[in-house]
């Protein structure tokens, strides 16, 4: 070994003895940047806010939750198909054959480029992002689609129990059966809760419609 190798291993180690130190000691808060230290100016980056941030805490949370490239694929929400939210309208007793202007069914047929619908002529996959138009244009759609929804949940195969068709409404009431069926799982307190805010606060006539399409649009776009 000769003794410009030596020189560098002996330096190489030294390093690695630091940095484990380093790492492996306490982390003095004074050695922590201030924002004093991060502030923008002439040639300089944006400001940095270093209150409370602890790079341990992220390490931790890595450590949970996995790598932004995993986590990003396994909690990641896309956005209902084109061709679902057709089915699903069908099955809440929307007329899909309506040819009224501002019906589900027309807002629907027209809003395919909105809600990302595959374009098969040029080749284009179905976008399963969700967007702000496509978000827009689906509470349209089950806006357009309450008021038929509404009427239709009674006489729903899917909607019915031991023979016994579910409500929406009792009058100014959200009702967990008819809840349960709009939303394909049992209604919590809390959907009750918010469709009664909803009737209640909107104006009037409004209120059953704007509290179906409120539902419809949070469990469809995952909130």
């Amino acid at each position: 070994m000769t003794r410009i190798t030596t020189t560098m291993f002996a330096l190489a180690l030294g390093l690695l003895g630091a940095c484990e130190t380093e790492v492996i000691g306490e982390i003095d808060p004074a050695d922590q940047p201030g924002a004093q230290e991060t502030t923008s100016g002439e040639g300089e980056t944006y400001s940095h806010d270093n209150s409370g941030y602890s790079p341990w805490d992220y390490i931790e949370r890595l450590k949970q939750e996995g790598p932004p490239k995993y986590t990003s694929r396994v909690h990641s929400c896309s956005k209902v198909r084109y061709e679902t939210l057709g089915n699903v309208l069908r099955s809440l007793g929307v007329d899909m054959d309506a040819q009224g202007e501002l019906s589900a069914a027309q807002l629907y047929a027209r809003g395919g480029n909105a809600m990302g619908a595959a374009n098969f002529a040029n080749r284009i996959r179905e976008n399963v992002g969700i967007t702000t138009s496509g978000s827009s244009r689906l509470f349209d759609i089950f806006a357009a689609a309450a008021d038929e929804i509404i009427a239709a949940v009674p006489n729903l195969e899917r909607c019915r129990v031991g023979g016994v068709g579910a409500q929406l409404f009792d009058g100014t009431t959200c009702r967990a059966d008819g809840l349960t069926c709009l939303l394909g799982l049992p209604a919590k307190p809390a959907h009750i809760e918010f469709c009664n805010a909803a009737v209640r606060d909107a104006s009037a006539g409004n209120g059953q419609r704007i509290a179906v399409a409120s539902i419809l649009a949070a469990a469809y776009t995952c909130e």
